[in-house]
């Protein structure tokens, strides 16, 4: 009966960590917003700084899905911007000012890196008393030691800008850490789900 109710602990312990790694999949580690900006942006440009053109429409489609469920009109720089424009910041802020938008959301990923921790060895205790062979080869089966070993997780750096476009000024900046696991259009979607709760909660979104 006690070895049920350790198991059952156990269990539940497993099931609560997995829960909370699922949640915890990015982390903010810095926030600021320009204290007299008072939210929301009428209409942002979203540009997601990525090498790989599909996980870049995904990024932006997304982060616009999000912002207009906010109240917060917006489309994807790259329904606007042709590739011949994307490092001509002079022709950026022309189209961006010709669609009538007034801020400009600009995301990328600044660097990686691997978090290793070690997990410690773990035995389970024998009774005191084994006298015959068979009480102690039935607890000792179920007490191996179990040793340690170090888990290594890999995480990506990433930055998210809100500028206002007429004055050039930052308006909200946030770093944050994303654990490196799944898809990628999984990645993307908690990533963004996380920048807009942050905006939401600093004032910046409704």
């Amino acid at each position: 009966m006690f070895r049920l109710h350790q198991m059952i602990i156990f269990l539940v312990g497993i099931c609560l960590v997995t829960v909370l790694a699922g949640c915890a999949t990015t982390q903010i580690t810095a926030t600021w917003k320009e204290p007299t900006y008072q939210g929301p942006p009428r209409k942002t440009m979203v540009i997601g700084m990525a090498k790989q053109p599909v996980n870049r429409r995904v990024f932006e489609d997304e982060f616009v899905r999000q912002l207009k469920l906010r109240g917060t009109d917006a489309f994807a720089s790259y329904t606007v911007l042709p590739e011949t424009l994307e490092s001509d910041q002079a022709a950026i802020n022309t189209v961006v000012l010709k669609l009538g938008a007034d801020t400009m959301l600009i995301s990328r990923l600044e660097s990686e890196k691997t978090k290793r921790t070690y997990i410690p060895g773990s035995y389970e205790s024998m009774p005191g008393y084994y006298g015959r062979w068979s009480h102690y080869y039935g607890y000792g089966y179920n007490a191996m030691y179990t040793p340690g070993y170090v888990a290594e997780e890999e995480y990506a750096i990433a930055e998210t800008n809100l500028y206002d476009v007429k004055g050039d000024k930052l308006l909200w900046s946030a770093a944050s850490e994303t654990v490196i696991k799944g898809s990628d259009q999984d990645l993307i979607k908690t990533y963004i789900q996380v920048m807009v709760d942050a905006m939401v909660k600093q004032g910046v979104l409704r």
